[in-house]
């Protein structure tokens, strides 16, 4: 028997059947149903030209109709979701977490002062 309290998950259903919030998975952000796959990943395949069937093959675990309702989701909230395309960018992460970048590409993080 745990002595901690366990967390309470809360999902958050939304006009779309195959498209929910969850709190503690992946920061709330809009997933498909039962995965980790988030419709900003959906929306940024879609808009890199990846067909349904595509992005299938990459997931086959996935249903269709998810895929098309995270497409669909994209198009009825695509201010919402390009402005985490956005957040999510590398220059976006590297400022917002104060990481350099040097020439090879690799990320380097600033050292933490002590207070």
């Amino acid at each position: 028997m745990s002595t901690e309290p366990s967390q309470v998950v809360e999902v958050q259903p939304t006009e779309h059947p195959y498209i929910v919030r969850v709190t503690g998975i992946c920061g709330g952000r809009p997933t498909i149903k039962g995965t980790r796959i988030t419709v900003q990943l959906i929306a940024e395949l879609f808009k890199a030209g990846d067909s349904v069937e595509e992005m299938l093959q990459g997931y086959p675990h996935l249903p269709a109709a998810a895929v098309y309702d995270a497409i669909s989701y994209y198009l009825d909230h695509q201010s919402e979701i390009e402005q985490e395309i956005i957040n999510n960018r590398l220059e976006a992460l590297a400022a917002k977490h104060d990481l350099t970048v040097d020439e090879q590409g690799v990320l380097h993080f600033s050292r933490a002062t002590t207070k």
